[in-house]
């Protein structure tokens, strides 16, 4: 599964624009978000925690399992690494709603995840990256700054987080107004730039496509897989089981793209895998929440259950 080196056209000054998203995408969630998300974390835990687990522990330890097992290209790898360290994406709470899941439940992962990113992320990735032997020798290469991955993590997540908050909770009707409009522009901005850096780099994206299509669809699923079955044998109701299912699945791969451009540019196996997460979630995450959205769910989660109602 050798890709060689991949080269990726890259225009530096496209690096703020991609800041600038990203943080507009996680002001615009965070405008709803209020003090009353984290004290609901402290009355009732179990479902969040157990979702948080699954998003920071389980997701990168088994994918680093899972490509030192199976050999998977370094620059490939450490795409998949990075992708695994990020948070929830932004997009999780509207699919979470849509699936009929507990909205309580996926805003308060979003919330605490969000905040925790600033420090998780960079600490997974630098950890499992080092971990796995074969993108070891990369990561010793590329010299990666871990404190300059701190600081634009919080820059890009958490400014924007706790200025979200203040507005949404200073400004209530001013929030009602334009939230929905700056979720829903943000997301084509950055789908937009995905589809830039797609056309730009269009010979090898086609060239291996059969490589990181099936990584990205099946790490997707592992994602999906291990929020799902986390929630399941924890004993959740199945709405709970929803919310994280599509917390842990949904990442953060704007993110993504952001630390790739700002410290891996040479890196284009990377950007192979996190651009085409950034469409590929929201495929299966769209597609997972219309089946979930036919079939209520039971107001019960007995472990013996074959299967959602």
């Amino acid at each position: 599964m050798n890709v060689g080196a991949v080269t990726i056209a890259f225009d530096p000054s496209s690096l703020v624009l991609i800041n600038l998203i990203v943080a507009l995408m996680m002001f615009g969630v965070s405008l709803d978000l209020r003090a009353e998300d984290f004290r609901r974390i402290a009355r009732a835990p179990k479902a969040p925690l157990i979702g948080l687990l699954a998003q920071f522990v389980l997701l990168p330890a088994l994918t680093c399992l899972a490509c030192w097992a199976l050999r998977i290209q370094p620059e490939l790898a450490l795409g998949m690494a990075l992708i695994a360290a990020c948070p929830g994406g932004s997009f999780s709470n509207i699919m979470t709603w849509m699936a009929r899941g507990s909205v309580a439940v996926s805003v308060s992962m979003t919330a605490v995840s969000s905040l925790a990113a600033s420090l998780l992320t960079p600490l997974n990735f630098a950890l499992y990256a080092w971990l796995n032997p074969y993108t070891r020798p990369l990561l010793t290469q590329i010299a990666l700054d871990p404190l300059g991955l701190l600081l634009l993590v919080l820059l890009v997540l958490g400014l924007p987080l706790v200025a979200g908050m203040w507005v949404g909770r200073r400004f209530p009707q001013l929030t009602l107004k334009v939230e929905k409009p700056l979720r829903l522009f943000a997301l084509l901005v950055m789908l937009g730039f995905v589809a830039l850096a797609f056309s730009r780099n269009l010979e090898q994206f086609t060239t291996h496509f059969h490589l990181f299509f099936w990584l990205v669809v099946a790490h997707n699923a592992l994602a999906l897989s291990i929020g799902y079955l986390s929630a399941r044998l924890s004993g959740l109701a199945a709405a709970e089981r929803r919310a994280i299912t599509l917390e842990v699945g949904i990442q953060n791969s704007a993110l993504g793209l952001v630390i790739i451009f700002t410290f891996f540019p040479q890196v284009g196996g990377m950007l192979l895998i996190a651009a085409f997460w950034g469409c590929w979630h929201l495929v299966s995450g769209l597609a997972l929440a219309w089946f979930w959205s036919r079939r209520p769910p039971p107001l019960t989660a007995p472990l013996i259950a074959l299967g959602e109602k």
